[in-house]
């Protein structure tokens, strides 16, 4: 399955399908992805089962706003915090080692969404790249170890990222560089790129 989450800055527009890519985003249904910005993921289920529930990018309302959070890679300690958590009275959606991420930050105090992901991730161990979209940023972050494949391009003056160079082959963007591990870049919609 695939999914894209974009927005305009007030909301998320939301596509999520099982399937392959080229039958899911046809013409009309990418019409419907409004915005400026916007994360997609293709699944290969690796943790959680293959079902529509567990499509990403997962995308959620909390304290923070709303968020999308678009991960490839594997938590180890998933099972221990998905029970603390269920334990604190969150209540999973999924099966995936994905959904925790979100739940620890919107848990963790914090009401700016890059502070919240560094609290999160503060506490998860594994392997991940990730890409998480609010109302007014878009955030990018590789594992302190850099496991998980994550580079940065350009396209038509914009930065892109991705798992692999040769999404940058296929849209025309060009590559820039490795996402360096344990690296998070934040594009600020109003204040702009820092890392």
């Amino acid at each position: 399955g695939a999914g894209i989450v974009s927005t305009d800055g007030l909301k998320p527009y939301v596509v999520k399908k099982r399937g392959h890519v080229c039958d899911i985003f046809d013409s009309q249904t990418l019409s419907t992805l409004k915005g400026h910005s916007a994360i997609g993921h293709t699944r290969y289920s690796t943790t959680g089962a293959n079902t529509s529930e567990n499509l990403q990018p997962i995308w959620m309302k909390c304290s923070l706003g709303w968020l999308g959070l678009a991960h490839n890679g594997n938590l180890v300690n998933t099972e221990k915090l998905q029970k603390e958590l269920e334990e604190a009275g969150s209540i999973f959606q999924s099966t995936t080692d994905t959904e925790v991420i979100v739940h620890l930050m919107a848990r963790s105090g914090e009401k700016d969404p890059e502070k919240a992901l560094i609290a999160a991730l503060r506490r998860v161990e594994g392997a991940y790249s990730l890409l998480v979209l609010t109302e007014d940023k878009f955030i990018a972050v590789r594992d302190p170890r850099g496991f998980r494949p994550l580079v940065l391009g350009r396209l038509n003056g914009k930065s892109v990222f991705a798992s692999e160079t040769t999404a940058f082959d296929l849209m025309g963007a060009t590559y820039e560089r490795e996402v360096k591990p344990g690296e998070m870049i934040v594009i600020d919609f109003k204040n702009g790129f820092e890392t």
